[in-house]
């Protein structure tokens, strides 16, 4: 049996007492659909089956989250929502943008507030690797969420808007992310923030040498295709 992820952080104290409800519901929500779709599969587990382990109406969920693929999702995108935020209050400072991306990232997996965020990313990441909708949903927001880092970007710096550069960086730091997520899903244990970070740095430090990469072909690999065209 799946182990359920540890209790997420109270809410803030000095949030109003309905705010704390409503994140107390979403968190519950989090949990109750990550355990469910785990042991029963994505389509094994119903929304109405969800909203009954959680004693909450349909409306309460849809005030919540847009799908089920968007409450299973909700680690992830909580963790690229941060980082968007916390990369808009940065002072870029005229500093090398990548660099302040990748710092950034690091900060915002460090800073996840929820106990447990990492096991729940695992959980979900899990999950999409075995579910088409999910997979497609994280792309969508993905873009979405790429685009408005972008776009936050283009503001504040002083470059042509149809400079790519800001997009390409953006979209080396989601490989990044990607590729150490899928390393470190796939290890046997140790399934750590700390241990996500180190996959992070592995994936950036590879970065340079991916855009000069060459190597010998295989001596038993077989001959390019001729072009019919």
């Amino acid at each position: 049996m799946t182990p359920s992820p540890p209790p997420a952080a109270a809410p803030p104290s000095g949030l109003p007492l309905r705010e704390r409800k409503k994140l107390r519901t979403r968190h519950a929500l989090i949990d109750t659909a990550l355990r469910m779709f785990t042991e029963r599969g994505f389509d094994g587990a119903t929304l109405d089956e969800l909203c009954d382990a959680v004693e909450v109406s349909k409306r309460t969920f849809f005030r919540t989250f847009a799908s089920k693929e968007d409450v299973a999702m909700a680690p992830a995108e909580d963790m690229w929502r941060a980082f968007a935020d916390r990369l808009a209050g940065r002072d870029l400072g005229g500093r090398p943008v990548a660099a302040e991306l990748r710092a950034v990232l690091r900060e915002t997996v460090a800073a996840m507030p929820d106990e447990g965020w990492e096991h729940r990313m695992l959980l979900s990441r899990r999950l999409a690797a075995a579910t088409p909708s999910m997979d497609a949903h994280g792309l969508h927001f993905c873009n979405r969420t790429s685009a408005r880092i972008v776009a936050d970007l283009h503001r504040r710096l002083d470059v042509d808007p149809a400079d790519p550069r800001p997009r390409l960086a953006i979209d080396l730091v989601v490989a990044a992310w990607h590729h150490a997520l899928e390393t470190w899903t796939a290890q046997e244990g140790g399934h750590t923030r700390g241990a996500l970070a180190a996959r992070l740095d592995a994936a950036f430090d590879a970065l340079p040498g991916a855009l000069s990469f060459a190597a010998p072909a295989r001596a038993d690999s077989p001959p390019p295709a001729e072009s019919t065209g």
